[in-house]
């Protein structure tokens, strides 16, 4: 009986959707191709493909021209020396690194916004004068953190003549040179953050070995002496500090 209740009710709710669907329009959509009468309009769409570009690329950009690389790979070291598998979870480790980009470009973004942004939607600049303006501040930023070894390691790479100055460094030179770069300061980072944590592992496990507790995990001993000694020297405060305090 149940079940022709069930079949009889889910009969109904078919045919409700059917008679719904029947009274209801759905929208048509077309895309087509007509010849444009106004130059307008193809400059419109121009620049309609071009922010759909720039929003494809948004990830990429956000990655390698900002301080995102360092900050995460220095906060996911901190977890792994904590020994936590999961805790803090990825999506706060991610989240804590996109506010802390935020933070720390914020100089930069000011500074595009006045000199870029802001001029070319007043329609006073052209969109490539805007372009120059913008790509300017952050490739100033990028030839800060960059070390001058990487940076002749990528011009010699593309065999391009040696710049005069930094306004003679290529961008797509730049750019690889600033993630080596990057990748050589979080991880230098992530070794002096590892050091502590890794001198309470011996310590517990030597003395786990002298009392002859050979079947307990080192680990299960050392992760709470860890979290506790991390909460009580503020260990969040100090790395982030630590993190921003590195880019200035």
């Amino acid at each position: 009986m149940r079940r022709g209740l069930a079949l009889g009710l889910a009969l109904l709710a078919i045919l409700l959707l059917a008679g719904t669907a029947q009274a209801l329009p759905f929208p048509r959509i077309s895309i087509t191709a007509e010849d444009a009468t106004d130059p307008g309009e193809v400059s419109s769409l121009l620049q309609l493909v071009a922010l759909l570009t720039v929003l494809a690329l948004a990830p990429s950009i956000l990655v390698l021209l900002t301080s995102f690389t360092r900050v995460l790979i220095v906060l996911s070291f901190l977890r792994q020396a904590l020994g936590a598998a999961q805790m803090p979870p990825n999506q706060i480790i991610v989240g804590l690194s996109l506010f802390l980009t935020a933070f720390i470009m914020a100089p930069v973004g000011q500074e595009i916004h006045q000199n870029a942004l802001a001029p070319y939607l007043a329609q006073r600049i052209t969109p490539e004068r805007a372009l120059e303006r913008g790509l300017a501040p952050v490739r100033a930023f990028m030839l800060r953190q960059t070390r001058e070894h990487d940076l002749a390691l990528m011009v010699d790479l593309s065999r391009s003549p040696r710049p005069k100055g930094p306004g003679d460094v290529a961008t797509l030179v730049l750019i690889p040179a600033f993630v080596i770069s990057e990748l050589r300061t979080a991880f230098q980072l992530a070794f002096v953050i590892f050091i502590p944590f890794l001198v309470i592992d011996m310590v517990v496990g030597s003395v786990l070995m002298s009392m002859g507790m050979l079947m307990l995990p080192p680990i299960l001993v050392s992760l709470p002496i860890k979290i506790l000694l991390f909460v009580l020297a503020d260990g969040w405060h100090l790395v982030v500090r630590s993190l921003v305090t590195s880019f200035r």
